[in-house]
């Protein structure tokens, strides 16, 4: 039988309570995601997904690292402003977003766990900075670190697909790659192999003054290549990702 990672949204309290209480090592793992376009053919909620996938998946590997590892529901919103010219794109503002991740993040550390984790897929620079400005403040108001395995640091995004590592990687070839891996039945794949390479240096946009993908030229909400996605580069950058989580968690206790 397949072991299947712990949701805190299909738990009981009691059973969350017990684990809890015989526990040396625990971790709330908290995926942050958003409502947001990606392309003609991905859906809204891609980043949700691969944050959740990633989650469970480090929910997973800690548990066999013998810590108690439960995935709390993700956190769907997020600050999403530059793509708001889309249809179906939703975002809330940075304060709203902060709020509600300190929130989480302190309810979790009351329950009684030893450590609190965020994943991560969304990168508007805006998002970033939220949960950035989150970590801070949790460690902070609380003295205990908030693990957060950022893959937008170098060291980081040095292990991922060069087309992350260019920047012009927005529903591409990466993003793809990795939905192909999730939930390839939400990709309208044909359209996908359609799509011409489109590269937007987008950290050059945004130095330059840039504030939303259509006045970075993403007239289709997508940058990159996602003709070239594969499920395979997928899996491997969801081996990649989760690792980064595990390590995280692994090197926070001293």
């Amino acid at each position: 039988m397949k072991l299947q990672a712990l949701q805190l949204s299909e738990m009981h309290y009691p059973q969350v309570q017990s684990l809890l209480a015989s526990a040396k090592c625990s971790v709330a793992i908290i995926p942050a995601g958003s409502v947001e376009a990606h392309g003609p053919h991905l859906p809204l909620s891609t980043d949700t997904m691969i944050s959740d996938t990633v989650a469970r998946r480090a929910a997973l590997a800690l548990a066999e690292a013998g810590w108690l590892a439960i995935v709390f529901p993700p956190v769907h919103y997020g600050v999403t402003d530059w793509a708001a010219s889309f249809s179906g794109t939703t975002s809330i503002p940075a304060e709203v977003t902060h709020g509600l991740f300190m929130a989480a993040a302190q309810a979790a550390r009351t329950m009684g766990f030893t450590r609190v984790a965020i994943t991560n897929a969304h990168l508007e620079p805006g998002h970033i900075a939220t949960l950035r400005k989150v970590a801070k403040d949790f460690e902070t108001a609380t003295g205990d670190a908030l693990v957060f395995a950022d893959k937008t640091r170098r060291k980081n995004a040095q292990r991922l697909t060069r087309e992350f590592r260019s920047g012009s990687c927005h529903a591409g070839q990466y993003e793809t790659s990795l939905m192909l891996a999730i939930r390839p039945d939400l990709v309208r794949q044909a359209l996908a192999a359609e799509l011409p390479e489109h590269h937007v240096a987008l950290h050059e946009k945004i130095a330059e003054g840039a504030e939303d993908f259509a006045q970075c030229g993403m007239d289709n909400a997508y940058c990159g290549a996602p003709a070239g996605a594969t499920a395979a580069e997928g899996e491997r950058s969801l081996e990649i990702l989760t690792d980064m989580v595990v390590q995280a968690v692994l090197g926070s206790i001293t």
